[in-house]
């Protein structure tokens, strides 16, 4: 839960407050924590979430792989908000849950595709500071997926990067959401990560 966010949720309130409150529990079957933490700028609440559910219409790219790669994403920076979040998506959407349990220690798991590992490795590499992504890997992308689909992988990985670590910074922490649907816990991440390509 978010109870220690650095800076403490706000009622959320108004027609507005209301609509938000609404569209939370029809999406996610609860109003997050976060909700009432981003409800003190909702200029910023709103824009963020507008290009959040625009980045959802994006088709280029397999949604498994998608999610697969966002969630990467959000365990690379460590994001339990984002992770929770994503795999109880995965859940919601129908994409293969069993997979999506797996991507914290996706390097170790048997799970997945030479792709699927390609994609999260591409993610986790973005996500590097300075980013890592090499020429063969991208090359291999492209010839996979085809330009629209990288640039689209490449866009909702950036960002997954940008709010995992807005969310990080904000102290903004798994409200529990895929404990809500029965979901088996996430696999754990191993200790010392490998950050080189799959």
């Amino acid at each position: 839960m978010t109870t220690d966010a650095r800076i403490p949720a706000t009622e959320i309130t108004g027609i507005l407050g209301g609509v938000m409150k609404t569209v939370s529990k029809r999406m996610l079957g609860k109003v997050p924590d976060s909700v009432g933490v981003m409800w003190h700028n909702r200029r910023v609440l709103l824009d963020l979430s507008r290009i959040g559910q625009k980045s959802e219409k994006w088709d280029a790219l397999d949604a498994n792989l998608s999610s697969l790669a966002r969630m990467a994403t959000a365990a690379y920076v460590g994001c339990s908000f984002c992770l929770d979040l994503h795999y109880f998506l995965a859940h919601n959407q129908g994409l293969d849950e069993a997979k999506a349990r797996e991507v914290p220690r996706w390097r170790e798991a048997s799970v997945f595709s030479p792709l699927e590992r390609k994609v999260m490795a591409y993610a986790e590499a973005m996500c590097q500071m300075p980013p890592a992504v090499s020429d063969e890997l991208s090359a291999e992308l492209l010839d996979a997926l085809g330009p629209a689909a990288l640039l689209e992988l490449t866009a909702k990985v950036g960002l997954m990067d940008a709010t995992a670590r807005m969310n990080i910074a904000l102290g903004i922490h798994s409200d529990g959401l895929s404990d809500a649907c029965g979901l088996p816990p996430l696999a754990a991440r191993p200790t010392a990560s490998v950050s080189s390509p799959a």
